[in-house]
């Protein structure tokens, strides 16, 4: 589904907040550990053909390599997400200085809307799906309809640990989806059953575990050690597994969809990006 992607290696990546139910001070990283999993994520991704590019973390925003937080790319344009929280704002210059000298043109969603970008919008064939409730303000999904010029899918989250979208879904292409059932609205559900023929309940546990956030290269779904159910449902169904520990990451609510922005996913036809 992506070719290319932007990540930012985690040479600063640390908790020193609790802004969302994973993020505990106390539990604290280790460093040299989370590392070594981005660097073999990174490997993964390049040995499927995956092209990485790289922004250097600020060392004043610990959760700047959770990439697809940023916002979304859209051919030659770049749409920065607005924040929820004080504590990752920092980031939102460092990334728009990288895609300005990359030569995307930035285009802002209007203040005070709070949104943040691929964590919490989706694409899927030939919908788009954006979650809203605890880091997307609904009303600034009028205002992505109108920069994307798409209306998009609409989807309450229903549990705080399933704070964005792509920690609780994620689209396989060829109208099947990962998804977590707890974290969504009864009508979220509805809504998903309606767009896809097989819609694939990932397991309490599992979900627990970001089996959900994952990142589809072709055939192959990059995901996070340690899930057999959904890697065994998966397999079934044509797919090949791509497992990429990721623990470290997950202290903070994040696994391998989040270290990934898809450079290539909102490309509209006929456009090329930079």
């Amino acid at each position: 589904m992506t070719r290319r992607v932007l990540m930012c290696e985690p040479l600063h990546y640390r908790i020193d907040y609790e802004i969302n139910p994973w993020m505990r001070r106390s539990n604290r990283v280790d460093g040299a550990r989370a590392l070594a999993q981005w660097r073999r994520l990174r490997e993964s991704l390049e040995e499927l053909g995956v092209s990485v590019e790289l922004v250097e973390q600020a060392p004043g925003a610990p959760d700047m390599t959770f990439t697809a937080n940023a916002g979304v790319v859209a051919g030659g344009r770049f749409l920065p997400s607005n924040f929820r929280f004080p504590e990752r704002r920092p980031e939102e210059d460092h990334f728009i200085r990288w895609f300005r000298h990359a030569g995307y043109a930035v285009e802002t969603i209007h203040l005070p809307h709070y949104w943040e970008g691929e964590g919490d919008v989706l694409p899927a064939g030939d919908r788009v799906f954006a979650g809203h409730r605890y880091r997307t303000e609904f009303r600034a999904l009028d205002h992505l309809e109108e920069a994307l010029g798409t209306e998009l899918v609409r989807l309450e989250l229903a549990d705080p640990r399933f704070y964005h979208l792509d920690t609780c879904f994620a689209p396989l292409g060829g109208g099947r989806a990962l998804y977590a059932p707890a974290a969504f609205t009864t009508e979220g559900r509805a809504e998903l059953a309606s767009h896809f023929d097989d819609l694939i309940a990932v397991e309490p546990a599992e979900s627990l575990r970001f089996a959900c956030n994952a990142l589809v290269v072709d055939r192959r779904v990059v995901m996070n050690a340690g899930c057999p159910a959904t890697a065994r449902a998966l397999r079934e169904r044509g797919y090949e597994p791509v497992e990429s520990a990721t623990d470290e990451f997950i202290k903070a609510g994040g696994s391998v969809k989040c270290l990934a922005l898809m450079l290539d996913a909102f490309v509209p036809e006929g456009a090329g990006a930079p």
